[in-house]
């Protein structure tokens, strides 16, 4: 299982200092009545099958009555959720998202441009120091880590490395999860190579991940395509480079048909830290800090970490006894994680745009819809 060893070790300086914090006071009943009159709440980019998003939807409307949930393109990137907010700033019907669940770098940029407000939820004090604008403007909300989801009844043997993801045994096999240029998920894929290939976080790691993927490339191996679990059932892409989360949520759906393997590979492995934020053009921000206030939670922390996403506070959460062991069971064994980078905002900031404005001259794949 996934222990409190683990995260105080990858981790350590990431969650210092988040068990034990005291929260501050929110008056719940009057901001739900508030969020009432508004009567809607629309989210963007939350597919179902993320994170187990689907329950953490349907628990916040149970808890909720009265509030609808009106979802804006589940399948979007963190780079679309922001190009909504531009788009409707002036727009307060359903097309203008209240909140966001972005990439880490992308909150920072998203501040930077004004386009989002800020809030600190009852359980401030309890997220990580490091996962979080001083201010409120975004806040971390969970993690994974990157890892090969695999069709093993199309591949054997399951790769173990990137650097095994070149060997003739996977030719037009390996997708990536999302287009790296616009997709968190994706662009952490590249770090991850380039970590294989000894980059440091930052510059060196697109320059490393960049190049790795351009040998996938003309090696034939790489399929450029966004790939989904359809795909992944299907056989196109029956290798698949996404957040743990997302394979072991795939690998429970298909229970076996066809069997897939999530696999953490032994030579990079990096730690994808997402955000959430409020628009600073939400048409309803009552609403909105209420969906902050339930994502924060225990009842809503337990959903991401239901479908296998570590949420933010799971420390805090460990230490008061509030997690199930039986969810801790379902994780894979702590010491396969324990190489896990934890880059910072900046590496994070520097990799993502150098990879932006690398991929097209460098791996000169053009990421087509699956």
């Amino acid at each position: 299982m996934r222990s409190t060893i683990w995260m105080a070790g990858a981790a350590a300086a990431l969650l210092a200092g988040a068990a034990g914090a005291q929260d501050a006071a929110v008056d719940l009943d009057a901001l739900y009545a508030a969020a009432q009159e508004e009567g809607m709440l629309t989210t963007i980019a939350l597919p179902h099958d993320w994170c187990n998003y689907g329950a953490m939807i349907e628990g916040f409307k149970a808890k909720f009555p009265g509030i609808e949930v009106n979802e804006l393109n589940p399948n979007g990137s963190s780079a679309d959720e922001l190009e909504a907010v531009r788009a409707n700033r002036d727009n307060t019907g359903p097309q203008a998202p209240d909140v966001l669940d972005v990439g880490l770098s992308f909150g920072p940029a998203a501040q930077e441009e004004g386009l989002v407000q800020p809030y600190k939820v009852s359980v401030w004090d309890s997220i990580p120091e490091g996962a979080k604008d001083p201010d409120g403007h975004w806040y971390g909300d969970y993690y994974g880590v990157t890892s090969f989801v695999v069709n093993t009844d199309l591949v054997d043997p399951v790769p173990a490395s990137f650097a095994d993801l070149l060997k003739p045994d996977y030719a037009g096999m390996v997708a990536l999860a999302g287009d790296p240029r616009t997709a968190n998920n994706a662009a952490m894929a590249v770090m991850a190579a380039g970590i294989a290939r000894g980059g440091e976080p930052g510059a060196g790691t697109a320059e490393a991940g960049l190049q790795f993927f351009k040998e996938m490339n003309e090696a034939g191996n790489f399929v450029p395509v966004d790939a989904s679990s359809g795909s992944l059932a299907q056989g196109t892409t029956p290798i698949v480079v996404d957040w743990d989360y997302n394979g072991l949520s795939t690998r429970d759906q298909m229970a076996g048909n066809p069997p897939v393997e999530v696999v953490v590979p032994s030579d990079g492995l990096v730690a994808g830290v997402y955000v959430q934020a409020i628009s600073a053009y939400a048409p309803h921000p009552n609403a909105a800090k209420l969906w902050m206030e339930y994502i924060y939670s225990d009842e809503g922390q337990l959903h991401w970490l239901s479908g296998y996403c570590t949420p933010i506070r799971f420390t805090d959460m460990v230490a008061r006894g509030v997690v199930p062991q039986e969810m801790l069971d379902k994780l894979p064994p702590a010491e396969a994680y324990e190489a896990a980078v934890f880059p910072s905002l900046e590496q994070v900031t520097t990799h993502s745009s150098a990879v932006q404005q690398g991929w097209d001259t460098v791996v000169g794949a053009e990421i087509a819809a699956e």
